[in-house]
């Protein structure tokens, strides 16, 4: 199913409706969708280098706006699902320890999050869950959303069909070590004051 899926949402890069096509896989992938924006961006800025940047922005406000969805989600089926289970089971004071812990972290869990392959979506409704702070929210994936996209169709408006071969194998890999470097940073500097 998953492959079948792929090769839909590829099929849908060369079609005259590519640009509203990778809008909705931007925005239902922030939420449920498994796959991720990226194989049609990728394609898409292929066709037409000239229009990378609108690309990214279009696949970055999508993603964004499907996080915030993804985000409610969180927040209102877990009050009248989640909680009462917690109560239930008598988990609710482990869950609101879980919860100040994540809140603490939370804008790096978002931003780690989207910009590496960790699925998105995950992060957008355990923040709705906890009730992340919705502009910390917002502004933490606005930037790894953004960053993600953009570092994406420039590199491939710069160096065209030979970095594509990097992005699809490499790109995964650099941004988690980039956010593992980053957040260990703050963690150390933390540590030390």
């Amino acid at each position: 199913m998953l492959r079948r899926l792929y090769t839909w949402t590829m099929n849908l890069a060369g079609h005259r409706h590519a640009t509203p096509s990778l809008a909705a896989v931007s925005f239902i992938e922030s939420s449920v969708f498994p796959i991720p924006p990226d194989v049609l961006l990728i394609p898409m800025v292929l066709a037409d280098r000239t229009k990378a940047f609108r690309i990214a922005f279009v696949c970055t406000v999508a993603s964004v706006l499907g996080g915030m969805l993804g985000y409610a989600i969180g927040l209102f089926l877990f009050e009248e699902v989640g909680r009462p289970m917690l109560e239930f089971y008598g988990y609710a004071p482990k869950f609101a320890e879980f919860q100040a812990k994540y809140n603490d972290w939370g804008a790096w869990a978002v931003f780690f999050a989207g910009v590496t392959p960790f699925p998105y979506k995950v992060i957008t409704i355990l923040s709705g869950v906890t009730a992340l702070d919705l502009f910390v929210f917002t502004v933490a994936s606005v930037a790894a959303r953004g960053l993600r996209f953009y570092l994406v169709a420039g590199l491939l408006w710069k160096f065209g069909e030979p970095i594509r071969v990097f992005i699809e194998k490499y790109l995964g890999l650099l941004f988690t070590l980039f956010c593992i470097l980053l957040i260990g940073g703050f963690a150390a500097i933390k540590f030390l004051i």
